[in-house]
């Protein structure tokens, strides 16, 4: 699994403007595939069918791809301003939207690249980002004697817990940052003196709150 960092949004978001006349709205969704780029796309242009310009780009991490089109407006003035919004707020695995309304008054390459411009920037400014780390999921089972002793330690390693079962004995689903793994791991066997093995059960990446 790559190991750095990234910034996307946690789900679907829409804004609205005028501008002379013109019904500019952005719109924005989490996307992990090309397939789920397009699939929103054609959600979209589906609900907006009546639209003049359904306009796009998205960032996928996947082969680092980046996708845009002006849909029939004058080349540079949509899809490529889109993409470069979203480049500048740094976000991938997402893909936006921008439909326009005509509204009777041309707008200029200018207007039109100013226009797209912020019908992306609303968007995204209507979303939740997220921060997502590289993260380990652990299975943790233990004696009760010890239960106490790793919920001391867990907040020191940015630790969340996934579940907690209460039966013979405790065992906790943890996700903890990868980059903080080993040491939590040596912790965990000096404080239960080797008694205590984790398991790890993947990676993935997880939107801690304080890492």
């Amino acid at each position: 699994m790559a190991s750095e960092s990234y910034r996307t949004i946690k789900a679907p978001a829409e804004a609205e403007f005028i501008e002379r006349k013109s019904r500019f709205i952005g719109a924005i969704a989490p996307v992990k595939t090309e397939e789920e780029a397009q699939e929103f796309l054609r959600e979209v242009r589906t609900r907006h069918r009546e639209a003049t310009h359904n306009c796009f780009a998205y960032v996928l991490r996947e082969n680092h791809l980046q996708r845009f089109s002006d849909d029939g407006e004058p080349q540079g003035t949509a899809g490529k301003p889109i993409l470069e919004v979203l480049l500048r707020e740094n976000l991938t695995d997402a893909a936006v939207v921008v439909t326009r309304y005509f509204g009777g008054i041309l707008l200029g390459a200018g207007g039109l690249l100013r226009a797209y411009t912020e019908g992306c920037k609303i968007a995204v400014d209507a979303a939740e980002t997220l921060i997502m780390h590289p993260a380990t999921e652990l299975l943790v089972p233990m004696d009760y004697s010890y239960y106490g002793k790793l919920q001391y330690l867990l907040p020191n390693y940015q630790t969340v817990i996934l579940d907690t079962d209460f039966g013979e004995g405790v065992t906790q689903k943890l996700m903890i940052p990868t980059a903080r793994l080993a040491a939590l791991l040596h912790d965990i066997t000096e404080t239960s003196a080797a008694t205590v093995t984790p398991e790890i059960l993947g990676e993935r990446f997880y939107p801690f709150p304080d890492v």
